[in-house]
């Protein structure tokens, strides 16, 4: 799980963007890299991404934009939904490219999964094996 916020410039993209760095820079998933588990690897990794953005705020989400934080793995679904916040930061600066005082709050839940493989050998058989990181 993780939380971003944009308190200058009114950027629910960059408030979206940094909840997907916090939900995923606290988590290793040991058994993607190379070799940990025959057959598991980066490129067998699928992710699902949960986005709560204010409702007002959605229209202006650049999911493209979001989607590149992740370094790898393939992205099966972004759901966005109802969520997160609008509130005062305290103050307007505009050196910062702030509008207003507004601050942006976006919370991410992504969960990963391995896709279903079948028979790896004789000693290992995995069947969506599922990590979830947050909600």
């Amino acid at each position: 799980m993780g939380v971003g916020y944009d308190q200058h410039g009114q950027d629910v993209t960059s408030a979206a963007m940094r909840a997907c760095k916090d939900a995923i820079s606290s988590n290793s998933i040991q058994a993607f890299r190379r070799g940990s588990i025959p057959g598991v690897s980066f490129d067998r990794m699928k992710l699902q991404i949960k986005l709560g953005v204010p409702k007002p705020l959605q229209p202006s989400l650049d999911l493209e934009k979001v989607k590149s934080v992740f370094p790898y793995g393939r992205i099966e679904n972004v759901e966005v939904v109802d969520g997160g916040l609008i509130c005062s930061s305290g103050v307007k600066v505009e050196e910062m490219g702030d509008i207003n005082d507004d601050c942006y709050i976006v919370n991410a839940a992504v969960g990963v999964e391995v896709e279903e493989m079948g028979d790896i050998n004789d000693d290992c058989y995995i069947v969506n094996a599922a990590v979830f990181v947050g909600y």
